[in-house]
């Protein structure tokens, strides 16, 4: 069971990591339109975007009024790319869109791109693996919910301690922490607990602290390796 709840984090892991925004020129989205290498696109102001989740998901755009500045769009690979449409080099309008519809100049050259390669109606969700990465992050949460609550007592920190740290550190990282800390489902080599026990294990609070750590350390992390390795390795779409 430990090895099938691993092999579905890694999933979920490497799915989110794959089809996790990244950040191209202005150009580039008009060459992916113009060659119809998009196979969906979204419009937005702001990303949806802070601090890490507690389990996987994916980054969605927000919109409020006209469309853009940014244009996020998916190609056949099934990775995500996106670009802020108020930064460009040259763009000529022709009037074949609607110009009070778009944010600028920069967005209505890709609407226009869009209708001239006959793609308008690709307007959608670009992250269709999103629902099945939540659906792992829910299966995994249920799963360690039911153990913990119905499950033997942990041997190395109360139920409590666990909760907290499960549900506050980012990505899942609490379940491997208990997966690999308390091993849940193998057998005890240890005597059966006596009193005093119980005093002695990990508490709640800082199960809570160790969590929140986590988070803090994570984000950090997060930031030195994509100030490191760019947005291809390590996408941080509000970066």
């Amino acid at each position: 069971m430990r090895l099938a709840l691993v092999l579905l984090w890694l999933l979920a892991a490497a799915i989110s990591w794959w089809t996790a925004p990244r950040k191209q020129t202005y150009e580039q989205a008009r060459s992916d339109v113009a060659a119809g290498r998009v196979t969906a696109y979204q419009w937005g102001d702001s990303w949806a975007t802070g601090s890490p989740r507690p389990w996987f998901g994916v980054s969605g755009l927000r919109a409020s009024g006209t469309l853009g500045p940014l244009f996020a769009w998916r190609t056949p690979d099934g990775r995500v790319h996106w670009t802020d449409t108020d930064y460009f080099d040259e763009v000529t309008t022709t009037g074949a869109v609607d110009p009070a519809s778009y944010s600028g100049p920069g967005a209505e050259g890709i609407a226009q791109d869009l209708r001239a390669r006959g793609l308008e109606h690709r307007a959608g969700e670009v992250h269709p693996m999103g629902v099945a990465v939540a659906g792992i992050g829910l299966a995994l949460a249920a799963v360690f919910l039911g153990v913990i609550v119905a499950g033997p007592a942990p041997v190395l920190g109360t139920r409590w301690f666990w909760f907290w740290l499960v549900y506050t550190a980012p990505y899942g990282l609490g379940m491997l922490f208990w997966l690999s800390r308390d091993r849940p489902w193998s057998r005890p080599v240890a005597p059966a607990a006596v009193a005093g026990d119980r005093e002695r294990r990990d508490r709640g609070i800082l199960g809570l602290c160790l969590g929140i750590f986590a988070m803090i350390l994570t984000s950090l992390l997060l930031l030195m390796l994509h100030e490191v390795l760019g947005d291809r390795w390590a996408p941080m779409p509000d970066a």
